[in-house]
């Protein structure tokens, strides 16, 4: 049973969290920071970035954060950010694309035009990655980590409807884009194997989790929701650990995917899980590569 005891001393490391300030996130950046590593919380809202740190700081730990304004519904944004960070930083040990949008109740659209969960969960951390890579390459043992979720079993990617061309769907869209972000983290561990690269990329997905969102939609929700799980939510720290775990631990190699253990993925500790055959088909990882390439101007790695 891996939990954050089994965490190594990250004492000089850089690590990168998106979606910091809340839920998994906020867990994910905390364990690091308890682990020595200096944390930098790439938020939406600066002021919420704010909190977290002072939360952090709070429950005490050994390494350093840094808040960062990163709004992932920007490609712009996303440059910006990116650029600001390889002069500030040296070194990028670990870049954790965790944010997401999830399930809005009235569809909307990033700046570029694309539905938001797509363009947010899949675009948005494509373009990130693709800008931080020559930082993450020239740094030993550097490792990317793209969260997905349960959700992609449900999902298929729909190239022709990025724009709500053929209308909108949340849940439809949201599992769309889990299903695109472990695509996305399986061709980049190719593409980088391709390259001969030494950048390792992970997937991971949190399970089942007590987070805000599942709250705030409503008791009878979260109460039907726990009996398709099998048992009670976890609370955030617990789903941290799948990403956690695909990010420092020594057995967790590039190309695998990272979940609880029971529960058929919604509960437990993180082990390697199987993949469902849609998720490695390299053929549509490919299609959707050449989209985002197409979309973000950026290719890499190479």
């Amino acid at each position: 049973m891996w939990t954050t005891q089994h965490m190594p001393n990250l004492r000089g490391k850089t690590v990168l969290v998106t979606g910091a300030n809340t839920g998994i996130g906020y867990e994910t950046a905390l364990a690091f920071y308890r682990a020595g590593a200096h944390v930098v919380l790439a938020c939406r809202n600066l002021d919420n970035a704010h909190r977290a740190q002072a939360t952090m700081q709070q429950a005490g730990g050994c390494g350093t954060l840094e808040e960062a304004h990163l709004d992932l519904v920007s490609l712009h944004d996303v440059q910006h950010f990116a650029d600001a960070f390889m002069q500030r930083h040296p070194q990028l040990h670990v870049l954790v694309n965790n944010a997401a949008a999830m399930v809005p109740p009235v569809a909307r659209t990033t700046a570029e035009g694309y539905e938001l969960q797509f363009g947010v969960n899949f675009l948005g951390h494509f373009a990130l990655t693709g800008r931080l890579y020559p930082l993450l390459d020239a740094t030993p043992g550097a490792r990317v980590v793209t969260v997905s979720s349960m959700g992609y079993l449900e999902g298929r990617l729909d190239l022709a409807n990025l724009r709500l061309e053929k209308g909108y769907d949340a849940l439809r869209e949201y599992r769309q884009s889990k299903l695109a972000n472990l695509l996305f983290a399986l061709e980049l561990q190719r593409r980088i194997g391709a390259t001969h690269g030494q950048v390792q990329s992970l997937a991971a997905q949190p399970g089942a989790n007590r987070t805000s969102w599942a709250v705030d939609i409503s008791a009878e929700y979260l109460a039907a929701a726990e009996v398709r799980w099998g048992g009670p939510a976890m609370e955030p720290w617990q789903g941290a650990l799948s990403s956690l775990y695909a990010a420092v631990a020594a057995e967790a190699v590039g190309g695998k995917f990272y979940s609880p253990d029971q529960n058929g993925g919604y509960r437990g500790y993180p082990t390697e899980a199987a993949i469902a055959p849609h998720a490695l088909d390299e053929a549509l990882a490919q299609h959707l590569w050449q989209v985002a390439e197409q979309v973000t101007g950026i290719t890499f790695p190479g």
